[in-house]
């Protein structure tokens, strides 16, 4: 199977989202990288089964320019809606501040809102479906996504838990400081047209990519968003 992972922002360096998923190469998947937003092809996207999007609206961790322009919003719309997989992980539910993603926001049905400090979160599996197969419950330190809902048709596969940050939180600024317990959606799936949408929150760092229950639902995401599952 050929996936593309676009990968690299300010905040979350590439090579976590690259180690992170080389140990699916052995099972099958071939996977090519961009790195810098400006290598970006919408034309190749029609070459891949899926793309991971690991990637908020900057063109590198060294450039902070938008790279998602309208054209490329809406090729990934056309790419999905033909048939295409897409899969989102972490950072890629990041929009572009200014409302300019809106497009895509509403392909991928969320957006990101908050995150406390890193701190531990519990990943658990909420109903049987081919993506959640095998996967166990889990925790690792993560920064724990809270998403705005942009669509109705979401499907929850998964949801994850973190304490409450209380006066342990490092900034004293909203919205890291005193972060109450949280419970938000960490998979779900919907569909556009003939092609297929994964969301997994969890991945800030490497630890959580390499855990061996993150990669059974990596593998199956991407075996499904392809239309294999």
């Amino acid at each position: 199977m050929r996936v593309l992972l676009l990968c690299d922002d300010h905040y979350h360096p590439a090579e976590v989202p690259i180690n992170g998923t080389k140990p699916l190469e052995a099972k099958g998947f071939k996977i090519d990288i961009i790195i810098d937003a400006g290598d970006f092809e919408p034309n190749e996207l029609k070459k891949y089964d899926v793309v991971i999007m690991s990637k908020c609206d900057h063109v590198s961790q060294k450039n902070n320019n938008s790279w998602k322009t309208q054209e490329i919003q809406e090729a990934f719309v056309k790419y999905v809606e033909n048939g295409g997989g897409l899969l989102v992980t972490h950072n890629g539910t990041v929009a572009n501040e200014n409302g300019a993603t809106e497009t895509l926001d509403r392909l991928i049905g969320c957006r990101f809102a908050f995150h406390p400090n890193n701190c531990p979160v519990t990943f658990g599996v909420l109903k049987p479906h081919f993506i959640t197969k095998d996967v166990g419950t889990f925790c690792e330190t993560d920064e724990h996504y809270k998403l705005e809902i942009l669509s109705d048709d979401i499907d929850i596969l998964a949801a994850s838990f973190s304490d409450a940050q209380g006066e342990i939180a490092k900034y004293q600024s909203e919205p890291y400081f005193n972060a109450p317990a949280c419970i938000a959606p960490s998979a779900y799936i919907r569909t556009q047209g003939k092609g297929r949408v994964c969301v997994l929150t969890p991945g800030h760092v490497l630890e959580v990519w390499l855990n061996p229950d993150f990669q059974k639902i990596l593998e199956n995401a991407l075996l499904w968003c392809a239309g294999r599952g």
